[in-house]
């Protein structure tokens, strides 16, 4: 029996549950606030990060993994459908594109986090030259709708909370990040209409994290305005 320790809004769980739904492996999931930590929840996670893979086997002590790369790993060597290639080289390569995105959400997060004008567009237009990176990558492989080409992979996989981010920042304004890319507009597209990139989140996330963005107050937070268009749901 698997549990995800998540947050309503961390990419990094994302991943975790977008490779449980696409090996068609159920698990239940457990939202906790980060900015309220419960005790039993500090107890299992040493650095205080989700998500957390809790691994309950019959007669056995539940045992807790976490970083989500690891997360990922354990379910590629534990459960049906990889989303890895076999073969040694070509897994270097996903794993190598995944630590790429990895990097993409630490640029969104100086993004949002910019407290001025002159940060923000510094933070963007180092963004947008890291696009420009997965654009040249896409547009040099023949026509197909994931990254690596007709099957479904990890990288896909963490692409897909990525360009979520985007779809809250598209409605504050044009920041010319992912302008002009065809081809990494059709696949965030792809990604978009994907079963399992929808459902790695609630439906109320796109105004919980416009109330995330709003509170950071920052120079995206000012751009932003009234966010009360958007209600959260009290679940």
């Amino acid at each position: 029996m698997l549990t995800l320790i998540s947050h309503a809004l961390c990419p990094y769980v994302q991943r975790a549950a977008i490779s449980l739904a696409e090996k068609q492996t159920p698990f239940e999931r457990r939202t906790i606030d980060l900015a309220d930590k419960p005790d039993w929840f500090t107890a299992l996670s040493p650095l205080g990060k989700v998500p957390v893979l809790l691994v309950e086997q019959p007669g056995e002590t539940t045992v807790p993994i976490f970083e989500s790369a690891v997360i990922l790993e354990y379910l590629e060597d534990t459960q049906p459908h990889p989303l890895h290639p076999a073969a040694p080289l070509e897994r270097a390569r996903h794993r190598a594109w995944i630590e790429f995105g990895s990097a993409i959400l630490n640029g969104i997060a100086r993004l949002y986090s910019a407290p001025d004008e002159e940060a923000f567009v510094k933070a963007s237009e180092s963004l947008a030259g890291m696009f420009s990176r997965v654009e040249s990558e896409l547009a040099a492989r023949t026509s197909s709708p994931w990254f690596f080409g007709e099957a479904f992979s990890l990288v896909d996989a963490v692409y897909g909370p990525i360009f979520r981010y985007f779809d809250n920042f598209d409605q504050i304004g044009d920041f010319g990040i992912l302008r002009d890319r065809p081809t990494l507009a059709a696949w965030r597209q792809a990604l978009a209409n994907r079963a399992s990139v929808k459902g790695a989140v609630s439906d109320d996330y796109p105004a919980r994290l416009d109330a995330f963005l709003a509170k950071r107050r920052s120079h995206l937070s000012v751009l932003m305005g009234p966010t009360d268009h958007r209600p959260i749901s009290a679940a």
